[in-house]
C-alpha cells in the first residue's frame, strides 16, 4: 500500500436532533435530545416506547435530483447524507474523480429489517413467484453501497461491513485502505433505521434496551449508576474521504485526518481471557504513532448497561488511567444508532476538533463509582483538542477504535 494520508473533506449528517451537520452540531452543543415517543408504529402493548426518531424526513425532500428508490428508509437516509457530504466537499464524482477512482464503503446492521419485513409481507400476500424470502432478507446488506454507487456513477471498489455498532468504523477503515490502494476518493460511514416492529422485537431478548423508560431526558444514561440500557435510534453520518494530495490539488477545505485504526474481537466466554477493547485502543494509537497522552477526548461506545459500562470504563482506565482523559457520549441525545452510530461519532469528533469544544453527555448527573471516567456532563467543555479517539463495540464481540486528528 502507498503512504497516502486519508483526509475528510465532506460531512453529511442525518440525526434525530438535526438534519445536516451544522443543525446537528448546534443541537448537540445545546444538549437538545432527539429521543421521543416512537411515532412510526403503534406502541400500545409494546415494551419499548422511546427512541431517537428523525422528525420531518421525507426522502423526496432530500433526493429531488434522483429518482426516489423503492427501498428501505436506511438507504434513503444514507443517500441523503451522501448528497450532503458531497456538497460539503464540493466534489462532483462525475467530473472530479477518475471513473474507477471513487470507492464506497458503508456499514449495515438491523435497519434493513424494514425492507425484509415489507418483502416478507409481499411474499405472503403476492406469493413466492413475486419475491424470494432469502432475497428479501439478504438484499438490504448491499442496498446502501449499491444505491450510492449507482446514483453517483462510482465504479471503484465497494464494500458493506456488518459489525453492528463497530461497523461504521470498519467501513471508514476500509475506505482508508482503498485510498492507500490507489482510489482518489471514497464515500463511507453508515446509517440506521431500526424503528420497525420486526427489527425491535429481535433486540428485546438481548437485555440491552431500556424497556419501560418513559422520560426522554433520562432514558439513555451511560456510565451512571442509574443506567438501565440504551434506547435505539435512527440516522447516522456519511463522510467523503480523499487523499491529502487530491484534496490539496483541489484546494478544498479539510475537516481532519484519519490517523489510526485497529479492530479486535473478544474471546469466547468461559476462556478466562479479558475483553479485547483495550487492545484495539492500543493498536489504534500505535497505528497513529501516538501515545495515550496525545489523545484529548474519547467518544465512548456507551452501551449504558451496568456491566458493559464497567467493561468500557475499565479498558479506558487501563490505557489512560482513572479520570485520565475527557470522555463523552453525545449518542445519549440520539439513541444508539448501531451501524450509523460510530460514523456519527466520527463526524462529531471532527466538529469538536474544528471548534475546540467537547460536546456533552446528557441524562447523567454523575458517573457511577465503578466507572471512574471524566465524563463531560450537562454542558460543553472548551478544551485544546489535537486528537480524538472514537470507540465502538458491536454485538457479538466486535471492537473497533479510530484516531482522528484535527485539520
Amino acid at each position: 500500500m502507498s503512504a497516502a494520508r486519508a483526509v475528510v473533506t465532506g460531512i453529511g449528517v442525518v440525526a434525530p436532533n438535526g438534519l445536516g451537520a451544522q443543525a446537528y452540531w448546534q443541537a448537540t452543543l445545546s444538549g437538545r435530545t432527539g429521543i421521543r415517543p416512537i411515532g412510526r408504529f403503534d406502541t400500545d402493548g409494546f415494551p419499548l416506547r422511546l427512541a431517537g426518531e428523525i422528525d420531518g424526513f421525507t426522502a423526496t425532500d432530500h433526493l429531488r435530483q434522483f429518482r426516489v428508490m423503492q427501498t428501505d428508509r436506511m438507504t434513503h437516509l444514507a443517500v441523503a447524507a451522501t448528497a450532503m457530504a458531497l456538497s460539503d466537499a464540493g466534489l462532483d464524482p462525475a467530473d472530479d474523480v477518475p471513473e474507477y477512482g471513487f470507492a464506497v464503503a458503508t456499514a449495515s446492521s438491523i435497519g434493513g429489517a424494514e425492507f425484509g419485513h415489507r418483502a416478507i409481507e409481499r411474499l405472503w400476500s403476492e406469493g413466492p413467484r413475486k419475491i424470494g424470502a432469502y432475497q428479501a432478507i439478504a438484499w438490504f446488506y448491499a442496498a446502501t453501497t449499491g444505491q450510492i454507487a449507482i446514483l453517483h456513477g462510482m465504479k471503484g471498489p465497494g464494500s458493506v461491513h456488518a459489525a453492528e455498532q463497530a461497523g461504521g468504523l470498519e467501513a471508514i477503515a476500509q475506505a482508508r485502505r482503498a485510498l492507500r490502494d490507489g482510489a482518489r476518493a471514497a464515500v463511507t460511514g453508515g446509517t440506521e433505521a431500526p424503528l420497525d416492529p420486526g427489527a425491535l422485537v429481535g433486540q428485546l431478548p438481548n437485555g440491552r434496551l431500556n424497556l419501560g423508560a418513559d422520560d426522554p431526558a433520562t432514558a439513555y444514561a451511560p456510565f451512571a449508576a442509574t443506567a438501565r440500557g440504551h434506547v435505539p435510534g435512527e440516522g447516522g453520518a456519511i463522510l467523503v474521504l480523499e487523499t491529502a494530495e487530491a484534496a490539496r490539488d483541489r484546494g478544498t477545505r479539510v475537516h481532519g485526518t484519519l490517523a489510526g485504526h485497529a479492530a479486535t474481537f473478544d474471546p469466547a466466554q468461559g476462556l478466562g481471557r479479558p475483553p479485547a477493547l483495550r487492545r484495539a485502543i492500543q493498536l489504534a494509537l500505535a497505528d497513529a504513532a501516538l501515545s495515550p497522552a496525545d489523545i484529548d477526548v474519547v467518544f465512548a461506545d456507551a452501551l449504558a448497561t451496568r456491566a458493559d459500562d464497567r467493561a468500557e470504563a475499565r479498558a479506558l482506565c487501563e490505557v489512560f488511567g482513572p479520570y485520565g482523559v475527557p470522555v463523552t457520549a453525545p449518542k445519549s441525545m440520539t439513541g444508539r444508532l448501531y451501524a450509523g452510530g460510530a460514523a456519527l461519532d466520527t463526524a462529531t469528533a471532527l466538529l469538536a476538533l474544528r471548534d475546540q469544544v467537547i460536546p456533552p453527555t446528557v441524562g447523567v448527573d454523575r458517573t457511577a463509582p465503578d466507572c471512574p471516567v471524566d465524563l463531560v456532563i450537562g454542558q460543553p467543555r472548551a478544551a485544546r483538542l489535537r486528537h480524538a479517539l472514537v470507540v465502538a463495540r458491536g454485538y457479538g464481540g466486535f471492537n473497533s477504535a479510530l484516531v482522528v486528528a484535527g485539520a
